[in-house]
């Protein structure tokens, strides 16, 4: 046997070993793998909202008179307000979930409104408080070549809103919050989605040090961000704390200021892919808030990745429609029975109107005011509760489940069907 055959022998053993123990490890991750993802199906976290006295304080009903004890601007643009408000009664406040909201009556002046209060919806941005709610408010700008006026609430905020105004506040409400698990958690926020992320990580970081949390915060450039200083230094404090800011059109040089510290930077959109380069194998819970493309890119794309549904927690601004991998064959077979030619009666006990609805004309909100019934609303999202409307007989159907709970007896028109004839209060 010549050098060169015996040199190409061990060559060829060694290379041979190298693909041995690659495959092995391959095999191995993913068995590890497959056994996390049966381990995460079969112990399912299910959330359930905090019965303790501390979360359930005695809530009011209606709407209560708020005092802006403080205004703050959170950006360099000044695009982002925040406000502290405080009881005018100066009673305690009920404590919340982390992730809720709080719904304003406005009352803007008649040049940047119709007559009628305009009812709207904020997240809570900061952990709960005894004395104090904060909310944090973007002005919405009037789109760029278009003749849709700029947002009415979020600019009333901005131009009228200061120190010592008197706001009208419903209790905190809403069905998007963080468990009480040691689960660990990754928060993903877009844009103005960072507010309620904020309330999640301030209580979270406070009540449960010890707890493993991812925040994913996306924006265009480092102008936008909010409370920056406020999250750097969590990360600096909390070594279980992992910050990661995407800019989808970053400012020169900011990618590369402070790489080194506990701050990730990347040049990139919060996608599947970075979160798959990152996280660790383990059980999160994902709780996701934001714009809508951002929702319908990434939640079937968690599903994909093997995310079992129940771990995946979001919240979109107003009515956004999410696919579910798990709710497509109930769809389907929801659909199979309806009748797209069916009419239903509708009666306006009040309003003295019976009218045949059918299941083209959308939720019973469109199809009253299509027929001059006269029906509060604000949100249209089921959030705000205020097109909730008595129903005298009949049944209706929720296309989506509502963040508010409306009273026994009632439904919200915005967001159900009627079921069966129906009538209602209005």
């Amino acid at each position: 046997m010549t050098s060169l055959i015996l040199a190409l022998s061990i060559a060829a053993a060694i290379l041979l070993q190298i693909a041995l123990y690659l495959c092995i490890g391959f095999w191995r991750h993913w068995q590890a793998y497959q056994a996390l993802k049966n381990v995460a199906a079969e112990s399912e976290i299910t959330v359930h909202p905090d019965t303790s006295p501390e979360v359930f304080a005695v809530a009011w009903a209606g709407y209560r008179t708020f005092l802006v004890e403080r205004k703050v601007p959170e950006d360099d643009l000044g695009q982002i307000c925040s406000f502290d408000l405080v009881p005018e009664d100066q009673k305690p406040l009920p404590a919340f979930l982390p992730g809720q909201f709080l719904t304003f009556k406005l009352d803007p002046p008649s040049g940047i409104s119709a007559t009628q209060p305009v009812i709207r919806c904020y997240s809570l941005s900061d952990a709960p408080q005894t004395n104090s709610y904060r909310i944090s408010v973007k002005r919405a700008p009037a789109p760029v070549g278009s003749l849709v006026p700029p947002g009415v609430s979020s600019n009333y905020f901005h131009d009228h809103v200061g120190v010592g105004s008197h706001l009208q506040v419903r209790a905190p409400a809403g069905h998007f919050y963080i468990d009480r698990s040691d689960a660990p958690v990754v928060l993903v926020g877009g844009g103005i989605g960072i507010t309620p992320m904020l309330s999640m990580l301030n209580w979270c970081l406070s009540a449960q040090p010890g707890r493993e949390v991812w925040l994913f915060y996306g924006v265009r450039n480092s102008a936008e961000l909010v409370m920056q200083a406020h999250l750097n230094h969590l990360a600096a404090q909390h070594q279980n704390f992992h910050l990661h800011l995407c800019l989808s059109n970053p400012l020169s040089d900011y990618l590369a200021i402070n790489q080194v510290g506990p701050v990730h930077r990347h040049h990139s959109r919060v996608d599947v892919t970075l979160l798959r380069r990152l996280l660790p194998l383990k059980p999160y819970h994902y709780y996701i808030c934001g714009p809508s493309p951002l929702l319908q890119s990434l939640v079937p794309a968690l599903e994909d990745w093997g995310v079992p549904s129940g771990r995946i927690h979001f919240e979109a601004f107003g009515p956004a429609s999410i696919p579910r991998k798990n709710a497509a064959s109930a769809k389907q077979a929801s659909n199979a029975n309806i009748d797209k030619e069916a009419t239903v009666m509708v009666t306006f006990a009040k309003s003295g109107k019976t009218e045949a609805w059918e299941p083209s004309m959308g939720s019973l909100l469109d199809f009253a005011e299509a027929r001059g019934v006269v029906v509060s609303s604000g949100c249209r999202a089921g959030s705000c509760g205020s097109c909730q409307t008595s129903i005298r007989s009949g049944e209706v159907a929720y296309t989506q489940a509502p963040d508010f709970d409306p009273e026994l007896g009632s439904c919200l028109l915005c967001v159900c069907t009627p079921k069966t004839a129906l009538t209602l209060e209005a």
